[in-house]
């Protein structure tokens, strides 16, 4: 009987977790959605969403043009939090070397970041973090390329279908 007990208990208390999760995530995106900006960012089309694999609106793009230090390192530092990457479409050159400087913003819900396109030279997954982590590549293709937050909490939402999720473009 006391094993029925605890087993119950603990269900209930993951439930009210995920619970609280949920309702704490709803209420800081209702709190966002309700703070005028003084500029609205572009928006990924529907159309180029579903093309490139979404199945949602990417969310506000935060484009950056990565460019060639003294180093002749592409240097680009991308901050993840609330479902978001900031910026979330990175556009790097083709056979030079990238450095990614990746932290999380403070906060308990974790998150990661994910390529995986290991014919392009580009494959990592890597646990955000509140300090600055690097990741190094050099791209070897010319295309676009999905980068995501792969983590998912019980039946709600994955953090990519939240619009934690963008792209990094290599170019010539």
């Amino acid at each position: 009987m006391n094993r029925v007990k605890v087993c119950a208990a603990a269900s209930l208390a993951v439930l009210l977790f995920a619970y609280s999760s949920y309702a704490e995530e709803t209420k800081m995106e209702t709190k966002a959605a309700a703070t005028p900006a003084m500029q609205e960012p572009a928006k990924t089309p529907p159309a180029e969403a579903k093309e490139a694999g979404h199945g949602h609106d990417m969310g506000p793009v935060k484009r950056f043009v990565a460019t060639v230090g003294a180093d002749g390192v592409q240097h680009v530092e991308i901050t993840g939090g609330d479902y978001y990457f900031d910026p979330n479409y990175i556009v790097v050159k083709v056979n030079v070397p990238v450095e990614l400087k990746i932290r999380k913003e403070k906060g308990y819900v974790p998150h990661d970041i994910l390529v995986n396109a290991p014919d392009a030279g580009i494959a990592f997954k890597t646990d955000l973090k509140d300090d600055w982590q690097t990741v190094k590549f050099t791209p070897t293709k010319t295309g676009k390329y999905e980068m995501e937050c792969d983590k998912k909490l019980l039946w709600f939402k994955s953090h990519k279908d939240r619009g934690m999720d963008g792209f990094i473009e290599v170019v010539q």
